[in-house]
């Protein structure tokens, strides 16, 4: 009996040997376990990512691995695992709901809420009946639905902000035309700034009190009574010639 016990024991190691050759990402995998369990999370990354080396295709090294990557605050690196596990359609429903699940987690860390809002929704997608991914879910909503009103107002508070400074600025201008110099009034001239300097040139015509132009050459005496006699003469034919026409009367029809 006793024999029979032993050789029953060297059956099972032999069976378990020959699965860890086989499997050697599983043995990692529980060693990870046992640091993760300890919160030796630095260790059991260093176990997961080894058996996740030997097993690219392990659900649970990728995902443990995840996890201990999130106790640690990694979340980016995370995220990253997450994701491509969630995409994996060759998983099963529970496995791909967990990891979106998970993934809405590590971007709520990140403050990215609009897309762990969506994670949390694909998860509830495959596995309506997850009440922490429908508190998640809930949370997250009602957070960004704050931070859009907060920016809304933020906005609204700018936008006034602006218009009370245009018509702050619409009031000065006014208040600056106001207040301009005014024109001299009519009868009064400003003062020349060349009078009572003394200037003696001839021919400037403010030296003889007109506002003419100076004038080119100059007509004698003799000639000035020549030319008011032709006026003169001019005159006097003209109205001659408007005394005949008085008398006259002009016959025809009307053009109008």
């Amino acid at each position: 009996m006793k024999k029979t016990i032993i050789l029953y024991a060297l059956a099972l190691l032999c069976t378990s040997v020959a699965s860890a050759q086989r499997y050697p990402e599983r043995s990692l995998v529980r060693r990870g376990n046992r640091d993760f369990g300890r919160e030796r999370y630095d260790r059991s990354i260093e176990r997961y990512s080894r058996a996740a080396d030997l097993a690219p295709d392990s659900f649970e090294a990728a995902y443990d691995l995840s996890s201990a990557l999130y106790r640690t605050e990694r979340f980016e690196e995370a995220a990253a695992a997450l994701e491509r596990l969630a995409a994996d359609t060759a998983r099963t429903d529970g496995e791909r709901a967990a990891a979106y699940y998970n993934l809405g987690n590590a971007q709520f860390r990140q403050e990215k809420y609009a897309e762990a809002l969506e994670s949390y929704k694909n998860s509830l997608r495959i596995d309506p009946s997850d009440q922490e991914a429908k508190y998640n879910y809930a949370y997250t909503k009602r957070l960004l639905e704050q931070q859009q009103e907060q920016e809304q107002n933020r906005n609204d508070d700018r936008n006034q902000e602006q218009e009370q400074n245009q018509n702050q600025n619409q009031e000065r201008d006014k208040e600056d035309s106001s207040t301009d110099p005014q024109q001299p009034d009519d009868g009064q001239q400003e003062n020349d700034p060349n009078e009572g300097s003394g200037n003696d040139d001839p021919s400037d015509p403010r030296d003889d009190g007109s506002s003419a132009p100076p004038r080119e050459g100059g007509i004698s005496p003799e000639e000035q009574e020549r030319m008011l006699d032709a006026i003169q003469a001019q005159e006097d034919r003209t109205q001659e010639k408007l005394k005949e026409r008085a008398g006259t009367i002009v016959r025809g029809n009307k053009n109008w």
